[in-house]
């Protein structure tokens, strides 16, 4: 789902577009996704989590996640205490994804160190770490290099605990994904750097003896599907298209998507989080419900 309005004349709409689109998404897909930003320029963003919360509340047939949650905005025993609590309300139907964030501006704007990618990814490591801790013991200390926690208590823990999706592409957070995620997620990736991405996570686990079949494989991107080519792209708005190795996106008419997507599920991807290419106009959700998920699930 958007992040937020598409522009200042569509606020007045926006509330009833988002709940238009997930009324008619419940009973075909498995859940519903948000980003987590703060700030685009002077763009209409929402504060993700919160606005998920609101989507579960009102949509109980689907399981609702972030792709991905960045882990510098959120103290992470807060953040612990934010799943858990999702979690028991919504009945078990959070799932947490993380990353280690990367948009400079929103860093800067709002106040929070926009510390080198090699701390950013120490850190959420440790956010890992604090947060898996506080789900399954009564009581947690921790003492890192970056955040400490002393007797924290996150009472009622998550029963059963939120599967861990982390959004990483390079060797370090390839690593940490092996070591800690039940889910890897990626997007807006082409195949051939997914597989090239794929082979490093496989060099990862075996480096700790994991299997990388245990980890559920998901891609997140647009995606504009329309009766012909021509109205797939013009749902693009020229941000992205299928043969783009810096904004790539499924494009075309429910065939040609289904046929976009087969190499990625042939290299183990279970899972697509799609953005709908031309929201509110219902063209693409409806033919990915009405003829490509028909035609993949044969």
């Amino acid at each position: 789902m958007p992040g937020g309005p598409g522009n200042k004349a569509s606020r007045t709409t926006f509330v009833a577009d988002l709940e238009r689109a997930l009324s008619r998404v419940a009973g075909h897909f498995d859940s519903a996704w948000l980003v987590d930003h703060l700030q685009f320029g002077d763009n209409d963003v929402l504060e993700g989590f919160t606005t998920l919360t609101y989507m579960a509340a009102r949509h109980p047939q689907l399981r609702f996640g972030h792709a991905v949650l960045c882990q510098s905005f959120r103290n992470p025993a807060l953040l612990a205490k934010m799943g858990a609590t999702l979690q028991f309300v919504s009945g078990g139907r959070f799932i947490l994804g993380l990353g280690a964030g990367w948009h400079e501006e929103e860093y800067n704007a709002y106040g929070y160190r926009f510390s080198p990618a090699g701390v950013r990814v120490a850190q959420l490591e440790e956010t890992v770490q604090i947060i898996k801790a506080m789900w399954t013991e009564e009581k947690t200390t921790f003492a890192g290099a970056h955040y400490q926690v002393s007797e924290a208590c996150c009472e009622p823990r998550p029963d059963p605990l939120p599967p861990l999706m982390i959004g990483a592409f390079r060797p370090k957070m390839l690593r940490l994904t092996a070591r800690y995620a039940d889910w890897w997620n990626v997007s807006s990736t082409g195949y051939e750097e997914y597989r090239q991405m794929a082979a490093e996570l496989a060099r990862a686990c075996a480096e700790i003896g994991r299997d990388p079949a245990t980890i559920r494989r998901s891609w997140v991107g647009p995606c504009a599907c329309a009766p012909t080519v021509e109205e797939a792209e013009r749902l693009t708005e020229g941000r992205y298209s299928s043969t783009s190795a810096e904004d790539f996106g499924f494009v075309g008419t429910p065939q040609q998507v289904v046929e976009q997507m087969r190499p990625f599920i042939g290299l183990g991807v279970e899972y697509f989080i799609f953005d709908c290419g031309g929201f509110p106009k219902m063209t693409t959700l409806d033919l990915l419900i009405d003829e490509v998920l028909p035609a993949l699930n044969d």
